[in-house]
Formats: C-alpha cells, structure tokens, sequence
C-alpha cells in the first residue's frame, strides 16, 4: 500500500506545498504517473521533477507538490530499499526501485539466452534482491527436457525454479506464483516472447486496461511496451503486493558495478575470496588463486567465470 498523504481534518489538501505521499507507477522520459491519496481520494498524478535531470524509478515513493488535481511535482524521493538498474558503457536505464525479488522469465520456446539470465541474477545479488527463475511454456512437452537441463547450473546455485504454463495451465500457474508474490514487490524481467505479458494478465486482471490508462496520461501512443510499469495486485487489501513488468530486452549490461561488487555478486565465489595469494587478486591469470583453482576443480563454472571476466572488463570501460 502507498504510504497515503492524509491531511487534517477540514482542510483540504493545497496546491504548491508538500501535500502528498505516493508512489511510482510508471515512467516514460522525465515523465511519471504516481498513484497517490489525496484528501481520501485515489489518485493517478501525472509528475513532472524540478530540473532537467531526474533519477527517479518505478516503485520509488515520493513526495509531491500538487500543482492541479490532476498533475504534481516530484519534490524529493523516500529511503530506497533497493535500485535495480542496467547500464552500458556511456548511460544507465533504471529499472525499479524498491523491489524484494526479481522474477527472471524464461520460456520452452522461443529460445532464450543464457547470458541474459547470468546477468540478471548478478544484478539480483549486487543489489540484494531474491532471484527466482519462472520457466513458461511447460505444455510445450518437446522442448522442456532440454529447458531444464540448461537451468540445471542456476538450480545447483540454489535458485529456485518455478515451472508454468500461463497459456496451458493458468489455473495451475496462479496456484504456482501467487504464494511467491505476497506481501512482496516483484519485477518480471525476460527477453521478448517469454510469456511475461500473460503472466501479468493472469495475475492482474485488467492490467491491460491499466496499461491502456497509463500511455493515455504519459502520452506515449501506442508504445505501451516500450516503459516499465507497476501493478497493485490485492488494491483492496493494501498489503503492498506489487508486480512490475519491464520491456522485454535482450542485453543487461553490468558497467556501473565496481570489482569489489562484481567479486560479491557470484554467489559460488564466495567460499574461495580472501583465500588468494594476493590480497588484490582479479581472479584472472595470477597464480594460487583460490577462485581460479576452484574453476579448475570443477567448483565454479568455467561459464560463469568468463561472464565474471566480461563484467570486469566492462566495468573498467564505463565513460559516464
């Protein structure tokens, strides 16, 4: 539930102060949609920043200056408890803010990238989100042994896979996710054709209706796919049980994570790190080190440390 503005008895909220707690619900360029209780009234504000530059995302709770009924100025952002972002060499897209879990989307068919799933469960870890993978398209019973062979990696890292059929089996599918999506705020990430859109329609009824309203107030035609978006999923029970559907992408880049963060993020690295011979170790090519004998031995995989190589070399090209 958003942390509702509630003025005092008899006074009714005013234009150009502080009048309003709320949180965002979509974003497209530097403008935003944030639902918001004004005066007991619900809310859908169209918000503008102060300042060209703005580093607001989805899920972030604000503060507004309400300028008309209908439209506010985001005036400051509350504490963050999470921000997930991907970035590339010259620029960083902000993703949400605010989430507990991120929901990794992949499908039987079309055919999905393994580089894309390792990046974001580097993401999930860097920021501190719980990483779960939701395989889609179970019904698709030629394609699905092969599917869960090239999960079998993740799952010995210990994340957990949850198998769907948001088309075949949606009853199941419901029974399958909605456990897993109480009292959390969820981000679905996924290349295109995975299936995320029939997993948010399952889940949230009229989002398409939703989604219809949001491109009306931000003005963004019919490009409804193309920005990032939050649904409440219990409105009526105001739990705060979010789900966020982002586009669907192909490439995650990891530019703005640092050495130190990237060490961290693979999960299986850490029993090896501070065992290296050299305090300063890359875990590239120096000798006795720890991670890269644990490559060898068969303890890490040799996929997962080159992506680890990769992101390193990225994160020493990052110009911004």
């Amino acid at each position: 539930m958003v942390d509702h503005y509630k003025p005092k008895p008899g006074k009714a909220a005013k234009i150009g102060i502080a009048n309003a707690v709320g949180v965002v619900i979509a974003a497209h360029g530097r403008h935003y949609l944030v639902q918001a209780l004004v005066d007991g009234e619900s809310l859908k504000l169209h918000c503008v920043t102060r300042g060209k530059k703005s580093d607001v995302a989805v899920g972030d709770k604000v503060n507004l200056n309400m300028t008309s009924k209908n439209q506010a100025v985001i005036e400051s952002l509350g504490e963050r408890r999470s921000l997930l972002y991907r970035s590339d060499q010259y620029k960083s897209k902000l993703l949400a803010a605010n989430v507990s879990q991120l929901f990794i989307v992949v499908a039987t068919e079309p055919g999905f990238t393994d580089d894309l799933i390792s990046r974001a469960l580097v993401a999930a870890e860097a920021a501190g989100v719980a990483a779960h993978i939701i395989l889609n398209k179970t019904d698709i019973a030629a394609s699905l042994p092969r599917t869960r062979e090239r999960l079998q990696p993740y799952a010995k890292l210990g994340y957990p896979i949850h198998e769907v059929s948001a088309m075949g089996a949606p009853e199941q599918t419901c029974a399958t996710l909605m456990p897993l999506l109480e009292n959390q705020s969820t981000i679905l990430i996924g290349q295109s054709g995975m299936g995320k859109s029939s997993i948010i329609n399952l889940i949230v009824p009229d989002a398409d209706i939703a989604t219809r309203e949001i491109s009306a107030a931000l003005d963004t035609g019919k490009h409804t796919t193309t920005f990032t978006r939050l649904y409440e999923v219990n409105p009526a029970k105001h739990d705060e049980t979010y789900i966020i559907d982002s586009p669907g992408f192909q490439e995650f880049g990891l530019y703005q994570l640092s050495e130190g963060m990237l060490e961290r993020a693979f999960r299986e690295f850490e029993p090896f790190l501070g065992k290296c011979k050299f305090y300063n170790c890359h875990h590239l090519i120096e000798p006795n080190c720890a991670v890269l004998e644990a490559v060898q031995e068969g303890k890490i995989a040799p996929m997962r440390h080159q992506l680890y190589k990769q992101l390193l070399h990225e994160s020493s090209q990052t110009l911004y």
